[in-house]
């Protein structure tokens, strides 16, 4: 049991020699680092699902999720550890401002992979939707290579066509009038085959030769057009068939199915949103508490001991301060003496230099 205390009075980055002088903090930090240890924990679950989509091995996933998770417990407990209550409630809240805005994104950072293992079966099932219609979007890509090249000749085989089937109802009115003006049914309205009648069978007949040809030179070019869209067709049918059909299941994909599934369903918004909010509270709860608590023993012993380092520091680099620069000072007048004695000794050894030049 004793172990386990210390340990979470390590996670919570307390001093221990401290902590034997005011034994009333030890369950407040035993808290916060239960709380710092968990968090890591959380962080290395979460990693791990995250990175499990991505390699798809479990080695990696452990691997590196255990690296995430110590690197959390490690910046949890340097934000909690870094937390010093000096007594003024203002220069605490801005002392712990970046580091609650460091805990939030953390919070955010470890709950959104849990969040896609808690609404895994959902997000199952939303994928299967979005990988057909990837798939379709594909598709219709290879589709539209192909699809103006087959219209253009479908158009074209259209124009043949309809010239035949002008040429075709030309013929028809013209047989149908020779038939008429045989029977009596129009025309001339008499029953026989005269010379009215040869006339309109000739015509009919002209005009079934023009059609004849117009099939003759139509045919071909039609039939050759619509093996032409058919080897289009088959074309654009291979190169669907060799799309590659993965799975659509990778973490952007999760991450964007849960959006999509949060944007069409308000309980998994609000599921997804309290899920957030819930490791935003239990990451930011450490720094919460030594925020909003009062000043405890362990704080004061704390401050004490920090205090009679920053004084001895301040002495020791006052009086080195002052030596140096007394010695500075002894330094620069005597030098300044000097310089000054000297150029007595110069003068005068110039001036009697003089003397003995005007003696002469």
């Amino acid at each position: 049991m004793k172990s386990t205390a210390d340990f979470f009075l390590f996670c919570a980055g307390a001093d221990a020699s401290i902590l034997e002088k005011c034994p009333t903090d030890r369950n407040k930090y035993m808290g916060i680092g239960a709380t710092v240890f968990f968090t890591g924990v959380l962080a290395f679950f979460s990693s791990g699902y995250a990175l499990y989509t991505v390699f798809d091995s479990y080695l990696m996933a452990v691997a590196f999720g255990l690296v995430w998770g110590l690197m959390i417990f490690n910046l949890d407990r340097y934000i909690v550890m870094s937390m010093k209550s000096r007594g003024k409630w203002w220069r605490d809240a801005l002392v712990a401002f970046p580091r609650m805005v460091m805990a939030v994104l953390l919070a955010v950072v470890i709950s959104k992979p849990l969040e896609l293992k808690i609404f895994d079966k959902e997000i199952r099932a939303e994928l299967v939707q979005m990988e057909q219609e990837v798939f379709k979007k594909q598709e219709d890509k290879v589709k539209e290579r192909y699809t103006g090249q087959i219209a253009d000749l479908r158009s074209q085989i259209d124009v043949l066509k309809a010239d035949i089937a002008q040429k075709t109802a030309a013929r028809d009115s013209l047989a149908l009038a020779a038939i008429q003006e045989a029977d009596g049914t129009g025309g001339s309205r008499h029953k026989n085959l005269g010379p009215i009648y040869h006339t309109k069978k000739a015509a009919a007949d002209h005009a079934q030769t023009e059609l004849d040809a117009l099939i003759a030179l139509h045919r071909p070019a039609i039939l050759q057009k619509e093996q032409a869209i058919q080897q289009l067709e088959s074309t654009s049918q291979g190169d669907i068939s060799s799309l590659d059909r993965g799975r659509y299941d990778g973490l952007a994909a999760r991450i964007e199915a849960l959006s999509r599934l949060s944007n069409t369903s308000l309980a998994i918004f609000y599921a997804s949103l309290f899920i957030t909010l819930l490791f935003i509270a239990v990451e930011t709860a450490p720094i919460l508490v030594k925020l909003i608590s009062s000043r405890s023993p362990y704080d004061y012993v704390l401050h004490q001991e920090e205090h009679v380092y920053e004084m001895a520091h301040l002495e020791k680099t006052s009086l080195l301060r002052n030596s140096v620069q007394n010695k500075v000072k002894i330094d620069t007048e005597v030098g300044t003496y000097r310089a000054e004695a000297q150029i007595e000794m110069e003068k005068a050894a110039i001036d009697r230099e003089k003397g003995v030049a005007v003696s002469f």
